[in-house]
């Protein structure tokens, strides 16, 4: 399924991201900025951990049972008047939704940030029937007009992008003539918006949990953009990923509070909105026609397998936000739109191994992406199971890695050629060694001397100096 944001393979990514000197500072200063406000969040809330443990439950609930709620999701979106679709794939629900343009004879859609049509590559679709698709959203809004850039980050599209570069492309593709400064430039984008909203004739958002007793749509937005979105246009569509339900208002409040605080440390953000399809006799505004789309994608091949909790995700990037390695090569290096812990884990499982078997790998396994998850889904315990899957049943290992892990486990198994190596090391090391540091290895350590040194082995062995100490001697 297309999810890939670049064909260029991963350590050319990789080597890109860690040149960029100010998409890395900017990364550095948002991790430490939104990392420090969910803590405050979390603290002002009080008992997180009970909270955390409250919210995987009912994650967990939702999934185990997933099925039932699916099936009062649509029942109750039919009974409101609004239309149900299960999508099994990307393009079943981009050829449904591109079926809706055509009968409404559209030529321009008007779309709130959504992951999911990311996933599917739903706009691309569109564009193909040669209908318009206008993102809403101030950060998509700002990549769309830039070439489509894909985002590098869930909550912070174009958190890679300065001031400066928006105003230049702002100047180059809208005539913009104002200065960089961040209330002239939204103020710009937001005349530029207001048409759109007026013209459009379908709305499409995505969804941050769907209400199963009540068939509610629920988004959680820092603009009031999806809002317009979804009350202008006479017709609306939502797409949802199939999981991201829960089964009633209670548990909707919980989930919610988790979500603002652990994405952007507030105890709600701007505009949390309830959607129930058509408008009814007598409203105002609201569309005259709702369509829901649910889409799979994948998702039921993970249910009841040793991957099922990576489905608790609730979309907050609190573990993009304190992960060491996105930290150092941003978003765009992990070659999906779901980068950091949470994209490593769950981009094999929707995009296959073939295109994402680097990402397990792009991992520190230092566990702050499992300590910082507010639905407590076991990231780094979840990527040591994906490098095991990688190793043993998909083949993914070359023969290289495989021989010299076959040898390392002959060598570590027999004391005799474990010493024998440690004696033999120093001697096959020492021509790459200079001034007691190689810098410059070959073959599987030059991934690791291409960015730090790798220490000389020493000429004495731990063995040998601890039965010198024991004689008396340190020499």
């Amino acid at each position: 399924m297309p999810m890939k944001i670049s064909e260029e393979q991963f350590f050319n990514r990789v080597d890109k991201g860690l040149k960029d000197n100010f998409m890395r500072n900017a990364m550095v200063s948002a991790q430490e900025r939104l990392r420090s406000r969910k803590l405050d969040a979390q603290e002002e809330l009080g008992n997180w951990e009970e909270w955390r443990n409250l919210a995987e439950e009912i994650r967990q609930h939702t999934l185990t049972h997933l099925d039932f709620y699916l099936e009062q999701l649509a029942d109750n979106v039919v009974k409101r008047g609004g239309h149900v679709f299960f999508a099994q794939t990307g393009e079943e629900a981009n050829e449904y939704i591109t079926n809706i343009v055509k009968q409404k004879e559209a030529k321009k859609v008007i779309k709130s940030k959504s992951m999911v049509t990311e996933e599917i590559s739903m706009n691309e679709a569109l564009e193909d029937i040669d209908c318009e698709v206008i993102e809403s959203d101030l950060g998509e809004y700002i990549l769309q007009v830039d070439d489509h850039d894909p985002p590098s980050h869930i909550v912070a599209p174009a958190l890679h992008k300065n001031k400066e570069q928006i105003r230049d492309t702002f100047k180059e593709k809208k005539g913009y003539s104002k200065t960089s400064k961040p209330e002239e430039l939204a103020l710009f984008a937001r005349e530029q918006l207001r048409e759109e909203f007026l013209t459009a004739e379908i709305g499409i958002t995505g969804c941050n949990f769907a209400v199963a007793e009540s068939g509610a749509i629920s988004l959680v937005t820092n603009e009031g953009n999806a809002r317009l979105a979804t009350t202008l246009p006479k017709t609306q569509i939502t797409v949802m990923g199939m999981e991201r339900i829960v089964p009633t208002w209670e548990e909707l409040d919980i989930l919610v509070s988790m979500l603002c605080r652990s994405a952007v440390g507030q105890k709600l953000t701007s505009y949390i909105t309830g959607l129930t399809g058509p408008k009814d006799e007598g409203d105002i505004d609201g569309p005259e026609e709702f369509h829901l789309v649910i889409v799979d994608n994948g998702r039921s091949n993970i249910l009841g397998t040793e991957f099922q909790s990576v489905l608790q995700c609730i979309r907050c990037a609190a573990c993009i936000n304190v992960c060491p390695i996105y930290r150092h090569v941003g978003g765009h290096s992990y070659g999906s739109i779901y980068p950091g812990p949470i994209g490593a884990v769950l981009s094999p499982l929707l995009g296959g191994y073939e295109d994402y078997k680097e990402l397990p790998y792009a991992s520190s396994l230092c566990g702050a992406c499992t300590e910082a998850c507010p639905v407590k889904i076991p990231l780094h315990d979840l990527l040591i199971k994906h490098r095991k899957v990688i190793a043993d049943e998909q083949g993914k290992s070359g023969f290289g890695e495989k021989l010299a892990m076959k040898g390392f486990s002959m060598a570590a198994s027999s004391p005799k050629l474990f010493n024998m190596g440690t004696k033999v090391a120093p001697t096959v090391m020492g021509p790459l060694a200079k001034e007691g540091k190689i810098t410059k290895g070959p073959g599987p350590i030059k991934p690791w001397t291409d960015i730090r040194d790798f220490p000389e082995p020493s000429k004495q062995t731990f063995r040998e100096w601890f039965k010198k100490r024991e004689k008396g001697s340190d020499n």
